[in-house]
């Protein structure tokens, strides 16, 4: 008899699949492995998928694994048909073509306030805080439902099941379609509170925005399928025996920065600071949070508790531009920018990809206050570092603001490995930085998730209204 004494973590990224096996008992990663992922900000699911089965591989299988749980990307958008095919590639969470879609959703509830109450009522970005925890942006999966239902009708018509990268993955390793059907389609608080269309408890769809989102009507929402909603430590199927894995029990995952919080051990007082893709501020709150700018997103943790979190679109990227920009190379720009005291008056304003925080998706970069003295390489590499923190402070600041006391933060991500970050980050942030030992916090985190999980998969739920509803769940 084969003992499995491990679990296994998986990071399905923007840019690459990562799976790390870990011994729980002993807190240490046994083996791993990682295969990349297409460039680009639409997606083919598929490729997801390809990449998960190279990198299982590359780790060495799952032959003495016994659970696993998957950390993705957020907000991505993958729309299935009735058999359970992909109706078009997948938009990911900073692909900006939907930022149009979200102005107008914030618009059309503020009008529909006016409507009904004769005005005095709540802003449509208020509106949408109250009811969801979040503002719509470019980034969150409801917008790139109204810029399908809009650009894409036909398409917008085969919906029959919207789900998110984790979801859908996990869904693939429990054998899709064909073994568990749309019905087997399962996700955790923390990515559904990234969808745009789930309240402010992450526990339960709100199937009139999903109606709003796709300009339909309340009949056809109920008949589209979403992920039911379980517990942190709740299973959520079985992976596929048939591909030789045995009996691996499934966990429900997480967005990959709740994942991540997992891994680093976040707790509250403390924020993690992610300097990938993406620019993340997220920080471990007892209480949801409610922000009418937009700036954080009342997101949900994986553990039971919430997630506030504001994210750029623009992070360790800004320093690869400019060091093309240089002509530098990762050592050298850094002991370019920390060979002069400051940036001499030299600005960059580092909206490379427009940005999310602050919403400003068409926005883009630029260097102000350039002069005879500071137009040298050791100055532009010393703007870069500044300018790239002002920007993580600004996110910072934004968490703080809602009420949330951040003393500490855990610095992660690629741009931790910048010394030139390291070294201007404490002061820049006004807080203690700590740069915990390189990892793979969004794996090992979904790791540490499937080491809790329960043995048997969970038995069907009900929604918080009494009726059974597929795709729904209340925990």
């Amino acid at each position: 008899m084969i003992t499995r004494p491990y679990v296994a973590g998986v990071d399905s990224s923007t840019q690459s699949c990562k799976v790390v096996v870990w011994d729980p008992a002993e807190g240490r990663v046994v083996r791993e492995g990682r295969a990349p992922h297409p460039e680009g900000t639409e997606v083919d699911p598929e490729a997801w998928w390809q990449a998960f089965l190279a990198a299982a591989e590359a780790a060495g299988g799952f032959e003495d694994v016994r659970a696993l749980s998957v950390g993705g990307q957020q907000h991505g958008m993958v729309v299935l048909d009735e058999r359970g095919r992909v109706i078009r590639p997948a938009l990911l969470w900073n692909d900006t073509r939907s930022a149009a879609a979200a102005r107008e959703l914030i618009a059309e509830r503020e009008d529909g306030r006016r409507d009904a109450e004769n005005a005095g009522g709540p802003s449509g970005a208020a509106w949408w805080a109250n009811a969801t925890g979040s503002v719509p942006v470019a980034s969150l999966t409801v917008t790139k439902l109204r810029w399908l239902a809009d650009n894409e009708p036909e398409a917008a018509r085969r919906v029959a099941a919207v789900c998110l990268p984790h979801d859908y993955l996990t869904w693939r390793i429990a054998g899709g379609f064909d073994r568990v059907g749309l019905e087997g389609l399962a996700t955790d608080r923390s990515d559904a509170s990234g969808t745009g269309y789930v309240d402010r408890s992450g526990r339960t769809y709100r199937r009139d925005i999903v109606a709003q989102a796709l300009r339909c009507d309340a009949a056809r929402a109920e008949q589209i399928t979403l992920p039911r909603i379980v517990g942190p430590h709740e299973a959520v199927g079985r992976g596929d025996e048939a591909r030789g894995w045995g009996e691996i029990t499934l966990g429900p995952g997480a967005g990959d920065n709740a994942a991540a919080a997992l891994g680093v051990g976040l707790r509250p007082g403390s924020a993690l600071l992610s300097l990938g893709t993406s620019g993340v501020v997220a920080a471990v709150s007892e209480r949801p949070v409610s922000d009418p700018s937009g700036l954080v997103t009342g997101f949900s943790d994986a553990s039971g508790r919430w997630l506030p979190l504001a994210c750029t679109l623009n992070a360790s990227r800004i320093i690869d531009a400019m060091m093309r920009v240089t002509g530098l190379g990762y050592e050298e720009f850094d002991e370019a920018a920390l060979s002069v005291p400051d940036a001499g008056g030299l600005r960059l304003i580092p909206y490379f990809e427009g940005e999310r925080t602050p919403n400003l998706p068409e926005a883009t970069a630029s260097l102000e206050g350039m002069t005879l003295s500071n137009c040298d390489r050791a100055h532009v590499a010393r703007a870069t570092i500044e300018g790239l923190l002002a920007l993580m402070r600004g996110a910072l600041d934004a968490v703080r603001a809602q009420g949330v006391a951040v003393e500490r933060v855990l610095l992660v991500g690629g741009g931790a490995r910048s010394s030139a970050v390291r070294a201007l980050a404490s002061e820049a942030l006004g807080a203690t930085v700590e740069v915990p030992h390189p990892g793979e916090y969004v794996a090992l985190g979904a790791a540490m998730q499937a080491a809790t999980v329960e043995v048997s998969p969970p038995a069907s739920s009900q929604v918080e209204d009494g009726s059974a509803r597929a795709g729904e769940t209340n925990v």
